[in-house]
């Protein structure tokens, strides 16, 4: 396991991290990884690529994420205080929040009437995108990569040609005869 980056102390990114963190677990990166709590086995949604997929200006998100990452950090402090919580103040509230904690909070935020909803349930979808479809990656590269999800839902490697081919139906027939005209390459002649 690597030692911390700086990218991994800023403490928009290790915010951002715990939250997608929280969203899809995954085993710590280091033993000092305070992000990551370590909940589950194998890489979550942070060893996906969540900060990648957030920092991607296609996403559209990626100018507010430190409001995103402030705002979070402001409901950690008001949850531990209602909780009675003392947070390490070396870290931000959010990280400083044990796992159990983090995922309670994560649900108010996310629940049904919350003024704030359609925000944390937008980031919630962006980090469970990172682990189950690699969205920021091409496919061949995440998987050649070793890439957490997609590894975990048994995606498999293209061809050597980088073509997916299935030579097995899903059905366990084939659901139509090829038109006799079809070419190799499957157009229509």
């Amino acid at each position: 396991m690597s030692p911390r980056t700086s990218a991994e102390e800023k403490p928009r990114t290790v915010t951002l991290e715990a939250f997608a963190d929280t969203i899809v677990p995954g085993e710590k990166r280091h033993p000092g990884d305070r992000a990551v709590a370590g909940a589950a086995p194998g890489g979550g949604a942070v060893a996906a690529g969540a900060i990648e997929l957030l920092e991607w200006d296609a996403t559209g998100v990626s100018e507010g994420l430190d409001d995103f990452a402030l705002l979070l950090n402001d409901h950690a402090t008001a949850y531990a205080a209602e909780q009675g919580l003392d947070l390490d103040a070396s870290v931000p509230p959010f990280v400083a929040l044990p796992f159990e904690h983090r995922t309670a909070l994560v649900q108010r935020l996310t629940a049904p009437g919350h003024p704030e909803k359609q925000f944390w349930v937008m980031l919630t979808l962006f980090s469970n995108m990172a682990y189950d479809s690699a969205a920021h990656m091409h496919t061949a590269e995440a998987i050649a990569a070793g890439h957490p999800g997609l590894t975990a839902m048994g995606v498999t490697a293209p061809g050597p040609d980088g073509l997916w081919r299935f030579p097995r139906f899903s059905y366990g027939r084939p659901l139509a005869r090829l038109h006799p005209d079809t070419t190799p390459s499957g157009s229509p002649a």
